[in-house]
């Protein structure tokens, strides 16, 4: 039967702007699947869903069909990243046969779940009290896309298709892509369909399945992507059944030792379980196994579901209450890729951290940057305050002598070759024919704009960079006190005052009352007023006069829309509260600006910031705030709106719930010991508690909560060697 007589051709092209908001993620390591909420993979999407390993799209089309009619979705819910469960019924129809099958009276369940592999059990169950003899298809396919092709980048040339390889109970897609590297789809099926074909590129498996009453029957599959010769390497196949429940079993037990190794948090509002429960199981699929090199937290699905330096970092940051284990891998991570050598092409210089790392087609044919690619400002700042921090949380001095070489090697990229022309601070400028036009983590090409709306001129001094190089040179100081270089401490700190002299004077607009975009290529201030000098707050750059400013600037409605601060104001030209930077709320800027108003004493903004996140992140998929939304204002009605194509899960995004909370209790370690000040709880939760809290070698127990309007906390077990301040 033709692939057009299966289903409505009118249906087969989905396109972006297609897509319903609601998807659902699966991801384990380098493979991710994206479905839409029904479960299906519609032929020829050209939106972004399907099964992804490697930078590349193994499995592009998943349909499935009772006869020629799709089943009714009933619900469908994904734990833990990795697993999903879908209820479907039918649809009233006549069979094949000729029979009248009623409304509603055959049951499927669906569930998924991700490790490497794509496995799928199904149940079909017939609630008629007579038996029925009904159809079931599949329909599969696969295009080898690229994920930068998926994303909009147009090709040239592509690679061969390979001749799809078919047996009784499996088929094989096959492709051979210019970087002279053949992927291939496996997908097999147990028990093997009474008709399996190719039709028009497509497989099509086929199964006419006898249901008595009440009767389980039970179909399995598994889609299997291979990369070069893991498909020659590949064991032999067990069982399906028996590999479906073995993976289930061996990802609910790695997820089980995953919390085991985390701080708990627990509280007496529900959602907010959920929410960061949700929170420690995104961490944990979010991380990446590469082979020979370790792992990262890689940055989002899909566009992102890759080692970015900038990313891995704040992350890392921002996670280090709930798991410094994170921290310590991605900085050995991205040490292995610190740039070695001058490479305009690549943006690679001595010392410097990468952007961004790519395993994909059209990296290795160099179509694209990412080999790695180094066009990032603040990846190399990033990588020096999260050593400094984790050092602070940990005290693992051995990690640090570990790190000490590419320590030295990111400090030299800070004073030779971050500082293009000598006057102290970091600023960029595109070297090479392709890559970044602006190299902040405001990265799009129309992000730093002048008030008139113009793009500037390079090489740009990003505001919130040269705050972060002020961190880092205090951050580096601890670490070379740490490490018993006395002297080179002692410079790295004075350098870090004249950076704060010199940073106020350049930056500062007295006619605004605030700080200054950027510098451009003439040294001139960019005065658009963005959330950037949101995060001169959390590096203690500021004295408080301008911090204070700069506090209650971020809080005026033409920047605070009600459920976070916008990237932009209101009020400039190039004001869109639907670009991607400019005028959104994008969850990891606020976090950081809301860790910047705890440390200059802001209470009640960052009070009233946290809440208005969290309150938008109960209107998000499993109270799962993504990697931003639209800035619109909030309304006494509705949510926040959404971002068509923001990533979710998206790692720094996951990680901002995390800091949100560590800044609303008031915690901080700073190697000597835990000090909690002035706590505050979200609104809503009277009572929480962390559990198994990690600071150097020892655990704690800490309760939070409320008491004739007054917020307390109380140790409740300590084990190891640590001091706990608490200070009203």
């Amino acid at each position: 039967m033709p692939v057009e007589q299966l289903v409505d051709m009118e249906d087969l092209r989905i396109t972006p702007k297609d897509l319903p908001i609601r998807t659902e993620v699966l991801k384990e390591g380098q493979t991710f699947f994206i479905s839409l909420v029904n479960g299906s993979v519609p032929v020829g999407n050209l939106g972004g869903l399907g099964l992804y390993y490697r930078d590349t799209r193994y499995l592009s089309s998943f349909e499935f069909y009772i006869e020629r009619t799709k089943p009714v979705l009933l619900s469908s819910s994904t734990r833990e990243s990795h697993f999903v469960q879908e209820e479907f019924t039918n649809e009233e129809m006549v069979l094949e046969s000729g029979e009248s099958l009623p409304i509603q009276s055959l049951h499927v369940r669906l569930l998924r779940v991700l490790k490497r592999d794509l496995l799928q059990r199904c149940r079909l169950i017939n609630f008629n009290p007579y038996p029925v003899t009904a159809i079931f298809r599949m329909v599969m396919g696969a295009d080898y896309r690229d994920i930068f092709e998926i994303r909009g980048t147009q090709r040239k040339r592509r690679g061969e298709y390979l001749p799809p390889q078919l047996s009784p109970s499996a088929i094989t897609f096959g492709y051979r892509g210019l970087d002279g590297v053949e992927r291939r789809t496996q997908i097999e099926f147990d028990p093997a369909p009474q008709s399996l074909r190719i039709e028009e590129g497509l497989g099509v498996a086929e199964y006419r399945i006898f249901l008595p009453p009440q009767k389980k029957i039970y179909l399995n599959l598994r889609v299997s992507p291979f990369y070069g010769r893991e498909y020659e390497q590949a064991r032999s196949r067990t069982n399906l059944d028996v590999a479906f429940s073995e993976a289930a079993l061996a990802q609910a037990r790695s997820y089980r030792a995953w919390r085991r190794s985390c701080t708990s948090i627990s509280c007496d509002h529900e959602i907010f379980n959920r929410m960061f429960d949700q929170n420690i199981t995104d961490l944990y699929s979010l991380r990446a196994e590469y082979d020979g090199l370790g792992s990262i937290v890689e940055a989002g699905v899909p566009w992102f579901a890759a080692p970015f330096g900038r990313d891995a970092m704040i992350t890392s940051w921002e996670t280090l209450m709930v798991n410094p284990d994170l921290a310590r891998q991605s900085l050995r991570f991205l040490a292995q890729f610190q740039g070695q050598r001058d490479d305009p092409l690549r943006e690679e210089k001595p010392g410097k951290i990468l952007h961004e790392l790519r395993f994909g087609e059209m990296a290795a044919c160099g179509e694209v940057l990412g080999t790695p690619y180094y066009g990032s400002a603040d990846s190399t700042l990033w990588f020096i305050i999260v050593l400094g921090e984790t050092y602070r949380w940990t005290r693992d001095l051995e990690l640090v002598r570990e790190l000490e070489g590419p320590l030295h090697k990111a400090l030299a990229w800070c004073r030779y070759y971050g500082d293009l022309d000598g006057d102290g601070y970091v600023e960029y400028k595109r070297e090479g024919p392709i890559g970044l036009d602006n190299q902040g983590w405001k990265d799009s090409w129309d992000a730093v704009v002048t008030p008139e709306g113009y793009l500037p001129s390079p090489p740009i001094a990003l505001v919130e960079v040269q705050a972060y190089l002020y961190l880092a040179m205090q951050r580096a100081s601890e670490l070379l006190g740490a490490l018993g270089r006395f002297e080179e401490a002692e410079r790295w700190w004075q350098d870090s005052q004249k950076l704060k002299q010199q940073f106020l004077r350049d930056f500062w607009l007295d006619n605004l009352g605030y700080m200054a975009f950027a510098l451009d290529g003439n040294k001139r201030q960019i005065s658009t007023t963005v959330s950037n000098p949101g995060h001169c707050l959390f590096t203690g750059v500021l004295p408080d006069y301008h911090a204070e400013r700069v506090a209650r600037r971020l809080f005026e409605p033409d920047m605070y829309s009600g459920w976070g601060i916008r990237t932009m104001s209101k009020r400039e030209k190039a004001y869109n509260p639907m670009s991607y930077h400019n005028g959104s709320v994008w969850p990891h800027d606020n976090a950081i600006i809301a860790r910047g108003l705890r440390r200059y004493g802001h209470l009640e903004l960052m009070e009233k910031l946290a809440n208005g996140l969290w309150e938008a992140a109960f209107s998000f998929t499993y109270f799962r705030l993504p990697e931003l939304f639209c800035g619109f204002t909030r309304r006494f009605l509705g949510g926040p709106v959404h971002y068509p194509t923001a990533c979710d899960p998206q790692a720094w995004a996951v990680g901002s719930n995390i800091l949100l909370l560590q800044s609303m209790l008031g915690l901080e370690v700073n190697g000597e010991g835990i000090h909690i000040q002035t706590p505050l709880l979200p609104r809503g939760v009277n009572e929480l508690h962390l559990r198994d809290l990690q600071v150097g070698k020892a655990k704690v127990d800490l309760e939070f909560g409320q008491s004739r309007g007054k917020i307390y906390c109380n140790v409740l077990r300590r084990e190891g060697p640590v001091r706990v301040t608490i200070e009203a």
